[in-house]
């Protein structure tokens, strides 16, 4: 069902002094900051070749990455996102296995313009999992 390792998302307090860092120090090329308000996260991507880093911020007090930053004030590894042939198919197979999907189960758009899912940490090893559509 898994297909290649789309990104690791990193929760950050501010995103321009994250994308400054990832920048300046590490030599990164970033996307321009991209709002999400259906999500609550602003957000910018580094492309390392073989995957994408995502540098997220809260975007409002009711985002969901505000407790996050709340038990981990300095920023920290948030989730993992895989991507899945057919969103739905996997769903699907996942909530018959008894995996929660966070939400209400349905797919949202994400940030690439595809259908994405989150999982819930506690079946996963204590990890948020997205899932995005080829």
């Amino acid at each position: 069902m898994l297909g290649r390792l789309n990104h690791v998302a990193i929760a950050v307090p501010d995103l321009e002094a994250a994308s400054v860092i990832y920048r300046d120090t590490l030599g990164a090329k970033l996307t321009q900051p991209q709002a999400l308000p259906e999500h609550g996260v602003t957000v910018v991507f580094i492309d390392v070749g073989n995957t994408k880093i995502e540098l997220l911020e809260p975007l409002g007090a009711d985002s969901p990455i505000a407790a996050f930053l709340a038990k981990n004030p300095s920023g920290g590894m948030h989730h993992v996102c895989y991507e899945v042939p057919d969103i739905h198919a996997a769903r699907d197979r996942l909530k018959k296995q008894g995996a929660r999907i966070l939400g209400d189960g349905e797919p949202k758009i994400g940030a690439h313009g595809k259908p994405v899912i989150f999982l819930h940490p506690k079946d996963f090893n204590g990890t948020l999992i997205e899932l995005e559509q080829e």
